[in-house]
């Protein structure tokens, strides 16, 4: 496989990643089920810059906006397939960036979240490393005969 099928499959994880999590935060949930945390998030309202929030709603909005940025990633991959089709050296320190992001946000996922999202990093990493050892002639994989 090429550097450009390696970055198309990274972007289809980033793309379910980005499913799961929204589809993970469509409603008012908590993995406990109701307990008083969650009633405290819901009823701990203030008032800031002209609008009424809860720590509810920050959270939920903090999780909604990360799933626009791993749909922002997945477009972002695809494209950078494009780019790593015809230059696979320049895409290269784009590819280890976002590895190195990709990373960072697993291992604060299985310190401070869940284990299944650190599981879609470690998945998503996996694939940008085969495809950054590929864009930079490091990794030779032979073509598939027909």
């Amino acid at each position: 496989m090429t550097t450009t099928r390696w970055l198309r499959a990274s972007a289809v994880i980033s793309l379910l990643f980005a499913v799961a999590h929204s589809l993970g935060g469509r409603k008012y949930w908590s993995p406990m089920g109701e307990n008083a945390v969650l009633n405290a998030m819901r009823g701990s309202r203030f008032h800031i810059e002209g609008v009424d929030r809860s720590y509810l709603d920050f959270y939920l909005g903090f999780g909604y906006s990360i799933s626009v940025f791993q749909a922002m990633l997945a477009v972002l991959l695809w494209q950078l397939g494009t780019l790593a089709r015809s230059n696979p050296k320049a895409a290269s320190p784009m590819i280890i960036a976002i590895a190195l992001a990709t990373a960072l946000c697993g291992g604060i996922s299985y310190i401070f979240i869940l284990p299944l999202p650190a599981l879609f990093s470690m998945v998503l990493l996996a694939s940008l490393a085969v495809a950054a050892l590929l864009a930079r002639g490091a990794l030779a994989i032979p073509a598939s005969q027909p």
